[in-house]
């Protein structure tokens, strides 16, 4: 039966190699196009190839890109370049690279050593993660719930742990996650934000006191960025307006070399743009300073990966300052920027494929 599923797949590929031959003729007569063989149609190089190269020389690459896909899916077990293509959404399939190491729990715990504020720390699982079930057994012996679980029993004890992974999973059937990429959905980041603002001491802001404005339809991410699989339907990105709640009175982001500019909680100009996330507090800097007409002097001080972007608006509701620091876009440590320990709180949101060693280790106070 593989035999057979084989030479079908084969002969579909050099159908459409006889056709893509001949288009090429038309934009190109003097290209080279890559040259197929029974053995790299097999193992999926053939069909790997064959989007790059339609990429770099022929007319609508990304169409052809996407077709090249669904060819290498089809031959190499619905993995592309790293992405896994499900039925109805792209997951992450290269996560035997990841690895929580000794040296991201250790810099967490520099952190804490020094801090004299209240520390929480939230790992919040992927889509690969929630939906890895899905992912053939051979692709890591090393769940996303085993890293989280790694991490946290490496933790000092004075760090309260959010577990976020059986919250997600256990909202797994709703839309919590986007299609395309690998990060949570505004409603993921709602449901999160209930139970770590508990956590941190507030009564979360109800749902039916949000309106809610779907700003696009349109937003293809980072999995499908890599694949190009043209099956997948783009993401929704939403606003979720308060109107009778608190309001950001200032908002500035502030570059390596300490520059400052005025950024918003909601840079709807992205959506006009390659990277519509930055919808998101908009161009990603190290440090972004927030402050509302909030009237409790409460100040935290939020430490994330880029995921954490979605999180802030809900956050808004509860302080009057929120500083928010990441590390993957600082050239220098969070204590060149602000002393932390003028924040009565610290919470680390990290998915669980960015809490990384080189990444955490520019938290530690020198």
């Amino acid at each position: 039966m593989k035999n057979m599923t084989s030479k079908l797949t084969a002969a579909a590929v050099f159908t459409f190699i006889a056709f893509f031959g001949a288009a090429s003729l038309i934009t190109d007569n003097k290209a080279n196009i890559p040259s197929p063989s029974w053995d790299n149609i097999v193992d999926g190089d053939f069909g790997r190839s064959l989007s790059s190269y339609a990429a770099d020389r022929f007319a609508f690459s990304e169409s052809w890109c996407g077709i090249g896909s669904r060819i290498d899916s089809a031959i190499s077990g619905n993995i592309v370049d790293g992405v896994y293509i499900a039925d109805d959404r792209l997951i992450a399939a290269d996560i035997s690279e990841r690895e929580i190491t000794d040296e991201s729990a250790a810099a967490i715990n520099s952190f804490a050593d020094t801090y004299s504020g209240a520390l929480y720390f939230a790992a919040v699982p992927t889509s690969a993660g929630v939906y890895g079930d899905v992912l053939p057994s051979y692709l890591s012996s090393v769940t996303e719930k085993q890293q989280i679980d790694t991490l946290y029993e490496q933790l000092s004890g004075n760090i309260r742990h959010v577990d976020a992974y059986n919250l997600m999973r256990m909202l797994s059937d709703e839309r919590i996650y986007m299609r395309s990429d690998d990060k949570w959905t505004m409603y993921g980041a709602y449901c999160l934000y209930r139970t770590v603002i508990q956590k941190l001491g507030f009564q979360p802001v109800s749902f039916d006191k949000y309106t809610i404005r779907h700003v696009t339809d349109k937003y293809c991410g980072n999995l499908y960025k890599r694949t190009l699989y043209m099956k997948c339907e783009p993401d929704i990105l939403d606003i979720y307006d308060y109107a009778d709640g608190a309001k950001v009175t200032v908002c500035i982001s502030i570059n390596n070399d300490g520059s400052e500019s005025e950024c918003s909680i909601y840079n709807t100009d992205a959506l006009e743009t390659e990277d519509m996330y930055r919808l998101y507090l908009g161009e990603r800097k190290p440090l972004v300073k927030i402050s509302t007409d909030v009237n409790n002097d409460r100040r935290l001080l939020l430490i994330g990966s880029e995921c954490a972007a979605g999180f802030v608006p809900f956050l808004t509701q509860h302080y009057s300052e929120i500083v928010v620091y990441f590390p993957e876009y600082a050239d220098r440590s969070l204590d060149t920027f602000i002393s932390p320990n003028d924040y009565e709180q610290t919470l680390f949101l990290f998915g669980i494929d960015a809490a990384r060693a080189d990444t955490l280790k520019k938290t530690e106070m020198r």
